[in-house]
């Protein structure tokens, strides 16, 4: 009787789960804001004013919004948007272009994205344009109804804003930042990045056209809001279909918020990175956790969540690595100790090990120098190993100068790991200089 009543509980929690891990994942990963926005409150209100006046007055303004990644940048801007389109003369008229530095490599792909977005394909059609500035103000043109106040105001949102200032004499910010200053179509410009030098970038005639507004996002939550974040991303909406089941799961939440082990868990994280995507990353290994017959997280699941997302992965690619190859890096060790970090080459990493295998001949076979090269080549391959100068013609391969990418307790934690490493490559790596 008991294990057909906990077969049904399984089935009941497993559409319940189902639900819940596609609610959290799209919050997780799409970036949906949830609650408050802590610490950001006074930039979101100039950002919503300054779009609501362009939206609503008619009125032109430009903006960069500035700050670290996971700040938060597409969040309030995501936001601000959404609120502004539940306004419905806004939701009517207004017109919005997205654009990335990262897609729009180039002034002329831009400018066909933002044709595109405004779906002016057909008004363009096959005219022939004298130039950037012409092309862009016919298709603010088209977008006229009239006169000002009835012309439709247009959002451009440049995200990766920093590569647009790379582009070819600056022409689309150019022209943007003209447009916003001048008496035509009404846009705003919201310009985001990550870059605090992001005016030294612009030329002279941009910077002047520029209207010098910035909002700076730099996390500035304490650790008690980090908190309420954690709770909130984790708190199931009131509207979730089973109610019974959300009281339990809220219940459970607000343990783990107060749990020593959790809390030790989030403040190693807010120290290291205040970067709201690292808290996202954390919450999505643990959710991965719960299944039917434990349908709630644990604080042990974000411990092991926490192991997982400060794994060394560079100490992980040792652990793959053959028994050579493990003494090749443990010959760098020994020469990065002796030459105090300076670059070495192929041939100076072999002499080491011939001196290793000279002492210890019995354990590790003596293989020929053309099979060490090709390992010392896979570490290179792996980016355990970087060459420090460029392949000249004259330069043979066994003496191009390199640089070791992992330090001494890398290797040292790698090794205590390596399975069935021989016992004299353990001693050779932990040993001191005085043999040499």
């Amino acid at each position: 009787m008991s294990s057909r009543k906990s077969k049904n509980n399984n089935l009941k929690y497993g559409e319940c789960i189902s639900q819940v891990q596609r609610i959290l994942r799209e919050r997780f990963c799409h970036q949906i804001p949830k609650g408050n926005l802590f610490g950001v409150q006074t930039q979101y209100k100039l950002l919503i004013d300054l779009l609501k006046r362009t939206a609503i007055n008619g009125e032109s303004n430009s903006a960069l919004i500035i700050g670290p990644r996971g700040s938060g940048k597409t969040m309030i801007l995501n936001q601000a948007l959404e609120e502004l389109m539940e306004i419905k003369q806004v939701r009517e008229n207004v017109l919005q272009v997205h654009l990335n530095g990262l897609l729009q490599t180039s002034d002329k792909i831009a400018l066909k994205e933002i044709t595109k977005q405004l779906c002016l394909e057909n008004v363009v059609g096959d005219k022939i344009f004298g130039s950037f500035a012409e092309n862009l103000s016919f298709l603010l043109e088209a977008l006229k109804k009239g006169d000002r106040t009835s012309s439709c105001p247009v959002i451009f949102i440049l995200d990766e804003f920093d590569l647009f200032a790379h582009h070819k004499n600056q022409t689309l910010l150019y022209n943007l930042f003209d447009i916003s200053q001048s008496a035509q179509t009404p846009v705003a410009v919201i310009g985001l990045t990550c870059r605090l030098d992001i005016l030294e970038l612009l030329e002279k005639r941009v910077k002047s056209r520029f209207s010098h507004r910035q909002i700076h996002l730099m996390n500035s939550f304490s650790f008690s809001q980090y908190l309420k974040i954690f709770k909130e991303q984790l708190t199931l909406p009131e509207e979730f279909s089973d109610k019974h089941f959300t009281e339990k799961w809220n219940e459970t939440i607000q343990c783990l918020s107060e749990d020593k082990n959790v809390k030790e868990v989030l403040l190693k994280h807010f120290h290291t990175s205040k970067d709201l995507r690292s808290l996202h990353m954390l919450l999505m290994l643990a959710l991965s956790h719960i299944t039917p017959s434990r349908p709630f997280i644990i604080p042990t699941d974000l411990v092991e969540a926490n192991h997982l997302c400060s794994m060394d992965s560079k100490g992980n690619i040792v652990h793959g690595l053959s028994v050579l190859e493990i003494c090749l890096l443990i010959a760098m060790k020994h020469l990065n100790d002796i030459y105090q970090d300076e670059p070495f080459n192929f041939q100076m990493v072999y002499n080491e090990f011939q001196k290793f295998i000279q002492r210890k001949a019995h354990s590790v076979y003596n293989f020929e120098k053309p099979v060490v090269m090709k390992a010392f080549e896979h570490l290179q391959q792996l980016e355990l190993v970087k060459v420090m100068e460029r392949t000249s013609v004259n330069t043979q391969r066994e003496f191009q100068l390199v640089k070791l990418l992992l330090d001494n307790n890398q290797i040292m934690d790698a090794l205590q790991k390596y399975p069935n490493c021989p016992t004299d490559v353990r001693q050779w790596a932990a040993s001191s200089l005085s043999w040499l």
